[in-house]
């Protein structure tokens, strides 16, 4: 636990919390955890800052975007502190880790900072700083305690996260992750286990296996367990109640045979596989330090789609990697051409200090990504088109999640391949319905019941 800022006096013991979170689907898991922590400490939800007595932000320092919202929303607290100066902020997860040596200095209204390792001390965080008036941070540098064993506040819904693996140990060039989360951990897969068997007693019907990077599962080194990412995932279906099984997100190097031919079984896991490419440049791959080169990726989705036909397939690109010439560029589009993908994740490079790729030269100039960014989305969305344009027509199994937000009497569900469809129907969340598809966007269709 260490102690940071000059604080703000001792404050009254927050009744009611605000929670936002930022970035990648650990986080969402992670949000829960906090969600779960703050209310076994008598502390209930809120429906808004405004009302909250401790306003608690779970950040994301992947992109610089993040950044800047996460500072329009303190600035935001800090004015509402100014009211109210018994209100407290926590800043959790990645950025709280990254940015730890400045982060009172530069947002005096924050009272509690807690990185995305040291969740578990929250808790005594919060009344260090009602004790004493500090500013007060934990900042753990790897796995100690799995968020995975907190207690939880889950989102209502049929679909949960359960997480498997914690950090990373690739080290791309460009990316803050191992930094902040610290090098990969195999969570016991008895632990996994239980988690799913208590979510389906729960009548959850589909879980994902998460990660920085799944199929690294159990290959660091001192792993007690012999389980590995396959026979996970068919452990996972082995679970009565569980109908569909996902997993994110994968590293390419890492895919084995074993796992391809758990995706062409007949099972619950499901036809979506997001295998994140970057880019489409062997220069740009081997700055970014991937270790793969683009002839093993697309080899790779060749053997994935000959395994699995209908195979769904998304991936993360990046546009602008210092140095990044027209040329390579134009080898992103062809990869995404070649690979057919349904859909992706596209960033324009954001250095992010403290890794290997932010001290390189050859950034673009202003405007450069954002025209490269138009592009290449301009390809991805006219690929996802033509792909969901050729299953109009087509019945498939929807799992349904919620009420749809378009329209009255609808609900809205998911493909096996994680495709949303927008549907009128009495069904309830964790039916799975016969849709016949009448409609495609890029990204969603509508239906009707079969």
């Amino acid at each position: 636990m260490v102690k940071g800022g000059s604080g703000m006096g001792r404050s009254v013991r927050p009744q009611s919390y605000f929670l936002r979170s930022f970035g990648c689907q650990m986080n969402e898991h992670d949000t829960e955890r906090i969600a779960g922590l703050l209310e076994e400490m008598g502390i209930g939800p809120a429906a808004s800052p405004e009302s909250a007595d401790l306003l608690v932000y779970n950040t994301c320092s992947i992109r610089e975007k993040a950044d800047s919202r996460l500072a329009g929303h303190l600035s935001y607290a800090a004015r509402l502190k100014r009211d109210r100066p018994s209100m407290l902020v926590v800043v959790a997860g990645c950025l709280a880790q990254s940015r730890r040596d400045e982060f009172f200095a530069d947002f005096p209204c924050v009272d509690v900072l807690v990185g995305p390792q040291s969740l578990h001390e929250l808790p005594g965080l919060l009344e260090q700083r009602l004790a004493d008036g500090a500013g007060v941070g934990a900042y753990a540098e790897e796995t100690t305690r799995w968020s995975a064993d907190l207690p939880r506040v889950r989102v209502d819904g049929p679909c949960a996260w359960v997480q498997i693996v914690a950090g990373c140990t690739n080290f791309c060039t460009y990316c803050i992750v191992p930094h902040v989360r610290g090098p990969e951990a195999s969570r016991p897969a008895t632990d996994i286990m239980a988690e799913v068997e208590g979510l389906a007693a729960e009548g959850v019907r589909e879980i994902t296996l998460l990660g920085q990077n799944v199929n690294a599962y159990g290959k660091e080194p001192g792993f007690q367990g012999g389980e590995t990412f396959a026979g996970l995932l068919r452990s996972a279906c082995a679970v009565d109640g569980i109908e569909r099984v996902r997993f994110m997100t994968s590293h390419p190097k890492d895919v084995s045979e074993e796992l391809i031919q758990v995706l062409a079984e007949r099972n619950q896991v499901c036809e979506h596989v997001h295998l994140p490419a970057q880019s489409g440049n062997d220069r740009i791959l081997a700055a970014m330090n991937r270790t793969y080169d683009r002839a093993g990726y697309v080899g790779l989705v060749r053997r994935l789609r000959s395994a699995v036909p209908d195979l769904v397939l998304t991936t993360d690109l990046i546009v602008g990697f210092p140095g990044e010439t027209e040329e390579e560029f134009q080898d992103t589009l062809s990869l995404v051409e070649e690979c057919r993908f349904d859909s992706a994740f596209t960033f324009i490079y954001s250095p992010r200090r403290g890794t290997a790729a932010a001290a390189l030269p050859g950034r673009l100039p202003e405007g450069a990504g954002e025209e490269r960014m138009a592009r290449l989305v301009d390809v991805v969305q006219r690929l996802g088109m033509e792909h969901n344009q050729a299953m109009v027509g087509q019945t498939v199994e929807v799992l349904v999640e919620r009420a749809s937000r378009h329209a009255a009497g609808e609900v809205m569900g998911r493909t096996r391949g994680h495709k949303p469809v927008n549907f009128p129907s009495a069904a309830a969340p964790g039916d799975l319905v016969q849709v016949r598809l009448l409609e495609a966007t890029s990204t969603s269709f509508r239906g009707q019941e079969a």
